[in-house]
C-alpha cells in the first residue's frame, strides 16, 4: 500500500489508537518516521518503539503509546508542513508551541529535533508537526 504523507498516516493513527485506548499502534516503517518517533519519545509523549516484520515480511514500526491517569499523554498533534505545502523556518522563526509547554518536530540539516534543540544550535528548517 502506498501512503503519500507517510507522518500524517502516523499521527492520524496514533491519534485512532489513544480514542480507542489502545497500548500499541502498528505502522509501516520509514527511517523519517523512526527519527520523528526517537524525538517523541526523548520528550515523554511515546513509551518506545520497535521494529517487527508482519506476515507477509515487510518491516512495521509497533509504539507503546503513553497514558497518564487513564488519558493519553499526547493532547494534540498538528501536522505543519504538508506534501502540497511545505513549511520552512529559520531558527529565530521557529514556532512556541503552546507557549513553550508543546514541541514542534523540525527536520534539519543536522537531523530531526525539536525546536529548543533547533534554536540551541542554530539551525532552521521544514517544521514537520506539533505536539501538546
Amino acid at each position: 500500500m502506498f501512503i503519500s504523507d507517510p507522518i500524517s498516516d502516523m499521527l492520524a493513527r496514533i491519534r485512532n489508537a489513544q480514542m480507542r485506548g489502545k497500548s500499541q499502534v502498528s505502522m509501516p516503517t520509514t527511517k523519517l518516521l523512526a527519527w520523528v518517533l526517537d524525538v517523541m519519545k526523548a520528550e515523554g509523549y511515546i513509551r518506545g518503539y520497535e521494529t517487527q516484520d508482519d506476515a507477509n515480511g515487510h518491516k512495521n514500526l509497533v509504539v507503546e503509546l503513553k497514558y497518564f491517569d487513564g488519558e493519553p499523554v499526547i493532547r494534540e498533534m498538528k501536522r505543519v508542513s504538508k506534501p502540497g505545502r511545505r513549511v520552512y523556518s529559520n531558527s529565530k522563526d521557529l514556532p512556541n508551541v503552546r507557549q513553550g509547554l508543546g514541541v514542534a518536530i523540525i527536520s534539519t540539516s543536522k537531523g530531526v529535533m525539536t525546536d529548543a534543540q533547533a534554536r540551541s544550535q542554530n539551525v532552521g528548517g521544514e517544521i514537520l508537526c506539533t505536539l501538546f
